[in-house]
């Protein structure tokens, strides 16, 4: 699996049909279909005194250790544009590139960190890991399926897109 920055080389090269992406370039002309909502959440070991807790104020996050994901994540550029917008300088640990290796790490009790809620397979609470009730989270992302403009998709490209976006269609229906 390929970060952001990877993905978008591979798409400037264009190499594939289809990308899908959190974050697409906006230097690129592109046909870019948003698909999902991709809500990143804060995370924290369960048995983490914080887990317990309920509407925990932004500034209790302030002497939490941070694991995140890699630079050139397109979770990771959400994570720095939010904590930059609230002023927030996290104390940043450890940087991995997979989401399962930081629920590891978070449920090892090395950190806090925020990934997408989707790596948590639709639970609040997953292997030693819970997401964090904290003002100003979750952080709204969205999924994006993109291509090039003007690139002409295989029949195979052709069905997985209307594909998925039919099944985004019913993922929709049942977070209302």
């Amino acid at each position: 699996m390929l970060n952001r920055d990877g993905v978008v080389q591979r798409l400037r090269d264009n190499q594939d049909d289809l990308y899908i992406m959190s974050m697409p370039p906006t230097d690129i002309d592109l046909e870019d279909q948003v698909f999902m909502p991709n809500p990143l959440v804060v995370i924290a070991a369960s048995a983490h005194p914080l887990a317990a807790r309920r509407q925990l104020p932004l500034a209790e996050l302030g002497t939490q250790r941070f694991i995140l994901r890699e630079r050139g994540s397109g979770t990771r550029m959400a994570i720095d544009a939010h904590f930059k917008r609230l002023r927030i300088r996290p104390d940043l640990r450890l940087e991995l590139g997979s989401n399962e290796a930081i629920k590891e790490a978070v449920a090892g009790g090395l950190g806090v960190s925020v990934i997408s809620s989707h790596a948590l397979h639709g639970q609040a609470a997953e292997h030693g890991v819970s997401v964090l009730d904290v003002a100003g989270f979750p952080i709204e992302s969205r999924w994006h399926v993109v291509r090039r403009k003007g690139k002409q998709l295989t029949p195979i490209a052709q069905v997985f897109q209307e594909h998925l976006l039919a099944q985004s269609e019913k993922w929709a229906g049942r977070e209302s």
